[in-house]
């Protein structure tokens, strides 16, 4: 008796437990994490990998994202308080420390290492030398992005002044470039994809060569927070970086095609290959970051670039405002 007593205590606990460790389970709640991207774009892959595989979820949150629609507004949004994390060029981060912020934006993750813009032509140039730009329009990116301060980089590193040797258009808006090189201004223009491979199969303009390969490595796009945030949510934000981390591994792993499926959802209307052959060329070129750690090396790459576009007068050091580990321990 006293045997078969003692094992149903035991039963008995054993059930209270289980229901308890039940109970609070299912009435957890997902954090909720709002982000604001600079842009809808497969050069983001790995983010929306994250959301239509559930990474996210797998760690506990419920992510909110929204299109901010460009540098000034999506940081004007975080700064705010509109949005909790933005994924924007870590340059805008750079501006705001150096703008004395009492409560500076923090980098924690990249996602993309290299520029995603591309050197497109009116007619195929096989080969292409650089030299063939020199006197011609080049209708580029808007002044002080990213984008523009990589291309006029890789201008001077092969021997062009972007303000001497060719006339240089930045007056167009982001959204409105495509549209003013098909109407016929500029003999080059700088493009994104998936604009890039649909004049390619249209027949309106050919890739000549790539400015995030010409450029090098570096923190291109990042997801950074307000340091009161992070410090408030470390929880949140190292889970944050663990799904990213898991989808970087995941588009690592995976064909384009698979990629293209698993993000088309993103894309309503976007041809799936045109979005595979997209997503094929950054991974080509290693556009996507498989880890978020900013080394050394991207940072001070970063900084060249933006020193020499003159966008910035002094250099500021990599730890005071990226923090790795949070990228460090998601990769363990």
């Amino acid at each position: 008796m006293q045997k078969r007593s003692r094992y149903g205590w035991l039963l008995a606990a054993a059930l209270i437990a289980a229901l308890l460790a039940g109970c609070g389970g299912g009435s957890k709640e997902a954090a909720k994490v709002k982000v604001g991207e600079v842009t809808r774009s497969l050069f983001y892959a790995p983010l929306y990998v994250a959301l239509s595989q559930g990474f996210f979820e797998d760690e506990g949150l419920q992510v909110d994202l929204q299109t901010t629609a460009g540098g000034d507004k999506t940081m004007t949004a975080l700064l705010s308080g509109g949005i909790d994390i933005a994924l924007v060029g870590s340059e805008t981060s750079i501006y705001v420390y150096q703008q004395g912020a009492d409560d500076p934006v923090i980098n924690f993750a990249q996602l993309t290492q290299t520029d995603g813009t591309f050197l497109v032509a009116r007619e195929k140039k096989e080969p292409f030398d650089w030299n063939e730009l020199k006197g011609s329009v080049f209708l580029g990116q808007r002044k002080g992005g990213m984008p523009q301060m990589a291309g006029e980089f890789t201008l001077r590193k092969h021997g062009i002044d972007p303000h001497e040797d060719l006339e240089l258009i930045q007056n167009v808006d982001f959204a409105n470039i495509p549209a003013a090189f098909v109407s016929g201004t500029g003999e080059y223009v700088q493009l994104f994809e998936p604009q890039a491979s649909i004049f390619e199969k249209e027949g309106k303009g050919y890739v000549i060569a790539s400015f995030g390969v010409e450029s090098g490595r570096l923190p291109y796009t990042v997801f950074m927070a307000k340091r009161s945030y992070i410090e408030k949510n470390k929880e949140i934000v190292q889970r944050f970086t663990n799904a990213v981390t898991k989808a970087q591994r995941w588009v690592e792993d995976h064909p384009a095609g698979e990629i293209a499926d698993a993000v088309l959802e993103f894309f309503e209307g976007t041809d799936r290959d045109i979005a595979a052959r997209v997503i094929e060329r950054y991974k080509a070129q290693q556009s996507y970051a498989v880890g978020g750690v900013i080394d050394e090396e991207e940072w001070n790459n970063l900084l060249d670039i933006m020193e020499q576009a003159g966008e910035i007068t002094e250099r500021t050091p990599r730890d005071a405002i990226v923090d790795n580990s949070f990228a460090e321990q998601a990769l363990r």
